[in-house]
């Protein structure tokens, strides 16, 4: 969880079906993108859930690892459509390293937040995630931020994410696809306004 605001003017893509939304979800150079997106799934399976998950990275070519990770995502089992955001160039906060290339993705899932946690660890270490300290600079970060409605607090998983409300990097993607999603401080657009002075810029 690292990275920080400009508002977003376009909203993001679907993930199960392309032609659904406005704007432009897939990052530059990437024409395949749609497709893979679009692999992962259109029917929203009975007893689903809605979660909220944060992308980011620093180290080598980081927009190429966050379209591998949206197509990981899309393919994994359990998780049948969404939406991404537009990808955001934006400025280290509590950690290190060359700027972060941060997204936001909203998954429909069959999965429960700790094994859609598992799943977003295993993307996390197919694209060589290390945790040799806090905070350090990183291949791919996913961050399970928002869960349903569920408040949950054990010590691998706290949702919603205890932090997320400060920092640009997070919201910038977040009000990108729903400007007035609400977390417990307020709605996103909002909580963006607050963080100002945090560099973001969408590209």
């Amino acid at each position: 969880d690292a990275g920080g605001a400009a508002p977003a003017a376009e909203k993001g893509k679907s993930m199960a079906d392309g032609a659904g939304q406005t704007g432009q979800a897939k990052a530059p150079g990437d024409p395949g993108l749609d497709e893979a997106i679009a692999a992962g799934g259109q029917q929203t399976p009975e007893g689903a859930h809605m979660a909220w998950i944060g992308l980011g990275a620093n180290l080598g070519d980081a927009i190429a690892t966050l379209q591998a990770a949206v197509r990981d995502l899309t393919q994994a089992d359990g998780v049948s459509a969404g939406t991404v955001s537009r990808f955001f160039r934006t400025a280290p906060i509590d950690s290190s390293g060359p700027p972060y290339i941060n997204a936001a993705a909203r998954v429909i899932t069959t999965l429960s937040p700790l094994a859609l946690l598992d799943t977003l660890q295993r993307i996390e270490n197919t694209h060589g995630r290390e945790r040799p300290y806090r905070n350090a600079p990183r291949t791919l970060d996913l961050d399970l931020l928002l869960f349903d409605d569920v408040v949950m607090d054990t010590p691998r998983l706290v949702i919603p994410h205890p932090r997320m409300h400060e920092r640009a990097f997070v919201l910038a993607p977040l009000s990108d696809l729903d400007p007035a999603l609400r977390l417990p401080q307020g709605d996103v657009a909002s909580l963006l306004r607050q963080c100002a002075a945090q560099d973001v810029e969408a590209i």
